[in-house]
């Protein structure tokens, strides 16, 4: 069965460590690290040192990070982008991560080559800099026009930048699903990225926003069509839930839904021997 997890956001009131032991006790042994606990990971000084000393505590406790969500407001088309994310890439690594997951977004005033060009060129930069380790920088489907929305999007962005050398494809199922002129199906986005994808981030929504649920609740997304598609690709890397939809509680139903994640994820991955 491949690993599953819940992002650490889920618990983005505690400090890394007390997160970890959190996952732990609920049986999981793994997460996305969040934005938000890698900008707390960076505040306590050299990112090697730091994700390496992380690294330990959770390994001590049979608990890793595969995957991680690279500095959310970055803006691909600023001057010196890249070298604001050096450091998050240095932290990822030294911490095992193997998918870092990014925005490829910036650029909005920019004409459409003009945005495309920027973005291209801090990805190769981004892309060199890991060059030689098996980190992989996972590029998101996103919302929005002047946005990379579909996996031929963000496939025209990879092949740009030097094809698959460090670089693939994240998919969110959320973002997929809300309603848009360029409409494309799961299934059709999985088969498209194929080996590409190298994320995930599940979640559910009834297509008028990013409602970021867990899945069989109130969204509409075709969960069979998901897993079977990921199957169909080999997806191998981890099964992840993003679903700040879910946050919005006291700490003990967090943890009372956390246990229903775990066998919710158990259930949707045996069902098709994943």
């Amino acid at each position: 069965m491949l690993t599953y997890s819940v992002w650490s956001s889920y618990f983005v009131e505690l400090s890394p460590e007390d997160m970890v032991k959190e996952f732990v006790n609920a049986g999981f042994t793994a997460t996305e690290l969040s934005d938000e606990h890698g900008l707390m990971l960076l505040s306590r000084g050299n990112p090697e040192k730091g994700g390496a000393k992380l690294k330990e505590y959770a390994g001590d406790l049979g608990f890793s990070f595969p995957q991680g969500h690279l500095l959310l407001r970055a803006d691909l088309c600023t001057d010196g982008a890249a070298e604001i994310l050096k450091p998050w890439l240095d932290l990822f690594v030294s911490l095992g991560i193997r998918s870092g997951v990014l925005h490829a977004a910036g650029g909005d005033a920019l004409t459409p080559e003009a945005r495309f060009e920027r973005r291209v060129g801090t990805l190769t930069e981004l892309a060199e800099y890991v060059k030689g380790s098996d980190f992989t920088i996972c590029l998101e489907n996103l919302r929005g026009e002047t946005r990379p929305e579909t996996a031929e999007d963000l496939n025209a962005l990879i092949d740009a930048s030097g094809g698959d050398a460090n670089l693939g494809i994240c998919l969110d199922t959320g973002h997929l699903h809300i309603k848009r002129e360029r409409q494309e199906t799961q299934a059709d986005f999985i088969r498209i990225a194929g080996k590409r994808l190298k994320a995930l981030h599940i979640a559910d929504n009834d297509t008028t926003s990013d409602m970021h649920l867990m899945p069989y609740g109130r969204g509409t997304i075709d969960w069979s069509e998901v897993m079977t598609a990921l199957r169909g690709v080999g997806y191998d890397r981890l099964f992840n839930l993003e679903i700040p939809g879910e946050r919005r509680c006291p700490l003990p139903i967090l943890r009372a839904k956390l246990l229903y994640c775990r066998a919710l994820c158990e259930t949707m991955l045996s069902s098709v021997g994943l």
